[in-house]
C-alpha cells in the first residue's frame, strides 16, 4: 500500500509542472509611442490567458490575444553616436571623436494585431541581452514566424 501511494504521488508532482501553464516576461523592454519617446515596459507572453501582454510601471497598456496577432516584425538599425559623442568632447576632444564615429545598434519589435477589425500595431525596443530570446518566445507561444526586415535580412544571411 505504501509503494502504491508513494508511486501516485511521485507520478502527480511529475504530471503537475506539465498542466500549468506558463509566462514568458522579459523586462528589458521599451515602448515606442508615436511621438518616438520610449518608455520602461515589461512584455509577457501568458499561455494561460492566450495573450501577449505589454505592461508600463504595474498597468497593462496593450492586452492582444494569441488570436487577434497577424504577424510579428524584427528589425535592426545603426546610428553613429553623436549625441553622446558631442558631451564626451566636451572632457575629451579624441575621446568624443571617436566616440562619434561608432555605431548603436537597436532592436524594434513590432506586432501587428487586429482589434474590432481594425489593424494596429506596436513598436518594442528589445535590449540586445534579450532580443533573440523574444523572437524565439514570440515564435514558440503564438505560432506566428518572426518576419525579418530591412537590415535583419542581411544580418541573419551572414
Amino acid at each position: 500500500m505504501k509503494r502504491i501511494t508513494c508511486a501516485l504521488v511521485i507520478i502527480v508532482l511529475m504530471v503537475i509542472p506539465f498542466c500549468v501553464a506558463e509566462d514568458t516576461t522579459f523586462d528589458l523592454v521599451k515602448l515606442a509611442d508615436a511621438k518616438g519617446r520610449q518608455t520602461n515596459a515589461t512584455l509577457i507572453f501568458s499561455d494561460a490567458n492566450k495573450t501577449v501582454v505589454v505592461r508600463v510601471a504595474d498597468h497593462d497598456v496593450v492586452i492582444i490575444p494569441y488570436d487577434q496577432v497577424d504577424k510579428f516584425s524584427y528589425e535592426y538599425t545603426k546610428k553613429h553616436r553623436i549625441g553622446t559623442g558631442a558631451i564626451v568632447m566636451v572632457a575629451s576632444l579624441g575621446a568624443g571623436a571617436i566616440v562619434m564615429l561608432t555605431k548603436s545598434k537597436s532592436h524594434w519589435l513590432d506586432i501587428h494585431y487586429r482589434e474590432k477589425d481594425v489593424a494596429k500595431t506596436v513598436t518594442l525596443r528589445m535590449s540586445k541581452k534579450e532580443y533573440t530570446n523574444i523572437l524565439e518566445a514570440a515564435k514558440i507561444h503564438t505560432g506566428k514566424e518572426v518576419e525579418m526586415l530591412g537590415n535583419a535580412n542581411a544580418k541573419a544571411k551572414k
